[in-house]
């Protein structure tokens, strides 16, 4: 099969479209003609190695999976002998580990059937941006209709689903995003946007019961006071810091500090898993969510997709069509 292949970390010129043996999936696994592979900021991460405490969990030298990539939507092709979830034909989204190819074995544990009132290539921008979104709004913030909520880094990947997500739930929801993508947030279901660009959040006394913070780096000491006395902050991004641990820190402050204010201060690393990439579909096929689709690429082009990606100009998710 053809296959989006990385030997060493480094930037986009490590990548390499090469002819590789088909994966063979286990007794737990499917394997899956990959129709369409999304492509998000975790994309590169695991690219560049960085920062460094990503290697401990995907290889110290070089990456520990050489195809690259995680969310995948396609076609079963074929599934191991313990598998009874899915069968063969089943149109499914999940993660694997490397999806940039032609087929892809994903873990039964993270497949679930694709939502059918979208296309393979928006279906692949749902299960990592997705489930981080709906884990951080449901669980770390445990959002309320007529919460009023901040997501920080509406525009991106994860927060395109946040802001959808919290408005399902009935919350009012303020998005932060440039100006040049003001239009996307509030077409997302964001009552309020404000522009980084020329304000910054909370500059006219807005007080939130939760903030969702997924983009930038700004201090924690600047976001507890856009919070109420009692209100909720979730740090699940963000970047900047050292080479060792990126923007971290935030997060370890947060809950070293949570246990001595009224503010529940949190962090949160997303469960990928079949049950809510389930509730997502259904979510989708509900008409609360939709994947916000920038624009989607060639396998070919898998390192143009990351390099757009990575500065900034992305509206939502990218794919790559296979």
């Amino acid at each position: 099969m053809r296959a989006v292949i990385q030997h060493r970390y480094g930037g986009t010129e490590t990548l390499e479209v090469a002819e590789i043996a088909d994966p063979t999936p286990g007794p737990d696994e499917v394997l899956v003609r990959v129709r369409a592979a999304g492509v998000d900021r975790g994309t590169w991460h695991l690219m560049t190695g960085q920062p460094y405490a990503v290697r401990l969990m995907f290889g110290l030298r070089r990456p520990k999976f050489p195809v690259a990539g995680r969310d995948a939507a396609g076609v079963v092709e074929s599934v191991g002998a313990g598998v009874t979830a899915v069968a063969v034909g089943d149109e499914v989204i999940g993660t694997a580990d490397g999806s940039f190819a032609e087929l892809a074995v994903v873990p039964v544990e993270r497949v679930a059937r694709k939502p059918a009132n979208v296309s393979f290539a928006e279906a692949a921008a749902l299960p990592v941006s997705g489930v981080t979104a709906l884990q951080a709004v449901r669980d770390a913030a445990r959002v309320r209709p007529g919460d009023r909520v901040l997501v920080i880094g509406a525009s991106g990947g994860v927060g395109s689903y946040a802001v959808q997500i919290a408005a399902s739930y009935g919350a009012e929801v303020t998005g932060v995003a440039s100006g040049a993508k003001a239009d996307l947030v509030r077409d997302l279901g964001a009552a309020h946007v404000v522009d980084y660009t020329r304000e910054e959040i909370g500059a006219g006394g807005e007080r939130y019961d939760v903030i969702i913070d997924l983009g930038g780096r700004r201090p924690l000491r600047a976001l507890r006071r856009c919070l109420t006395p009692t209100g909720t902050l979730v740090i699940a991004g963000g970047e900047g810091g050292d080479r060792w641990l990126g923007g971290v820190h935030r997060q370890l402050a947060a809950l070293a500090l949570s246990p001595f204010t009224r503010q529940r201060l949190t962090s949160m690393m997303a469960s990928e898993n079949t049950a809510d990439y389930a509730e997502l579909a259904d979510l989708v096929e509900r008409g609360a969510v939709r994947p916000s689709l920038d624009r989607t690429y060639a396998l070919d082009e898998a390192a143009e997709a990351i390099e757009h990606l990575a500065a900034g100009h992305v509206r939502g998710k990218v794919a790559l069509t296979v």
